[in-house]
């Protein structure tokens, strides 16, 4: 056990829950319309909650359990069972490393939310999202990070997938459940209005931009040189990005905007993501620039070809930017295009398929799509009894 590898990682678990509580909840809660503001902050924290237990019930064991099927860990950690204070995994308390890994359990199927709000029952948030990270996120966590079938030596060959932080186990799951939910529940019946709080959406894409510091330079899981590059990188690339999405937003429409610059911050920091622990600051300008350009063009794709009403424009911006920087590994030749891609496609059809199943499941269950007359009223209201403001936007 190592006691800066500890006192980092200690830090990296704060920075990366801080993430979703309180960065993604105002995040995402400025961009929908007041009637609906604290349906989101509910959503998130709920499910901040819930995935908390049942990573320790479950999630857990099936991602980092010691299960050789290649397919899933197995139940023998399931509650921690066998795990103390003593209890080490490399140099670090086992206990902190389920703790830092419970973060991300937390904020992916939290990312999904971006798609669906203003018009989704919130019983059928908490099923599907405890499902999904039991049944999708937790499997492909391991088959990648928990040395399973798509990691070194599994079904892709000697060298298998790289993903340092998450562009296939957290953004592209995320993303592409985000996209067929939205295709799924259908658009909003009033998806025209402005976010009602850009100033949210500053602050919230603030604090994500700071807490993925621990996000991704927590995954080197240790307190070295190594952290310190995926730090830096990580900076890197979101500063880019949200430069090349102003100046892009500022060449198509004449000026750039606040909440442009900040998702600009998002798709840099996402595409980077997978490749934080394989690129020097080069790379990251590269990665970061084209993100803020692609990932804006493929809003405009899903929004306005497309008319999907992925609201907050998960999968273009997480979904596409964790593509792209899992792709960006293999054209900087830090991993095999064949493992890249191939992982790609996988973990792709593997989220479809078990996406699709749950939310048929969660919708016979529950509420899937609320009313027209409660989508109306906003969710604040109908569904908490509560609302942020007398006059409703």
């Amino acid at each position: 056990m190592n006691g800066a590898d500890t006192a980092w990682m200690i830090v990296a678990t704060a920075l990366v829950l801080f993430m979703t509580l309180p960065g993604l909840a105002l995040f995402y809660g400025g961009l929908v319309r007041a009637r609906n503001v604290l349906s989101v902050f509910m959503q998130c924290y709920a499910i901040a909650a819930l995935m908390s237990v049942l990573w320790l019930a479950f999630g857990y064991s099936i991602a980092f359990g010691s299960g050789t099927s290649g397919y899933w860990g197995g139940l023998g950690k399931m509650f921690l069972l066998g795990i103390d204070a003593e209890t080490v995994k490399g140099t670090l308390p086992e206990v902190l490393f389920f703790a830092f890994q419970m973060t991300f359990a937390i904020i992916t199927p939290a990312l999904i939310v971006g798609a669906y709000v203003e018009r989704i029952g919130f019983g059928f948030v908490l099923l599907f999202s405890g499902l999904w990270m039991l049944l999708c996120y937790a499997p492909v966590a391991h088959w990648i990070w928990g040395g399973g079938m798509l990691s070194d030596g599994g079904v892709l060959g000697a060298v298998g997938v790289k993903d340092f932080a998450g562009g296939i186990v957290v953004h592209e799951t995320a993303g592409l459940a985000a996209l067929l939910i939205a295709v799924m529940l259908g658009p909003r019946r009033d998806r025209h209005k402005p976010p009602h709080n850009p100033g949210y959406v500053m602050i919230g894409a603030a604090m994500l931009w700071v807490g993925w510091f621990g996000f991704n330079g927590g995954s080197q899981l240790a307190a070295d040189g190594g952290a310190a590059m995926a730090l830096t990188v990580t900076h890197i690339s979101a500063a880019t990005a949200s430069l090349t999405w102003a100046l892009w937003e500022k060449i198509k429409y004449g000026r750039a905007s606040l909440v442009g610059i900040v998702t600009g911050t998002i798709a840099g920091l996402a595409s980077i993501t997978p490749a934080s622990g394989f690129v020097g600051p080069v790379e990251a300008m590269i990665i970061g620039g084209i993100a803020g350009i692609l990932c804006q063009e493929m809003v405009n794709l899903i929004r306005n070809v497309a008319k999907i009403d992925d609201t907050l424009d998960v999968f273009a911006v997480h979904g596409v930017g964790g593509i792209f920087g899992t792709v960006m590994i293999a054209a900087f030749g830090a991993g095999s295009w064949a493992a890249q891609l191939g992982a790609l496609a996988i973990v792709g059809v593997y989220t479809l398929a078990v996406t699709f199943v749950l939310v048929k499941f969660a919708a016979f269950v529950t509420t899937f799509r609320v009313d027209a007359e409660t989508e109306t009223g906003g969710l604040d209201l109908s569904q908490h009894g509560e609302r942020a403001y007398d006059m409703m936007s």
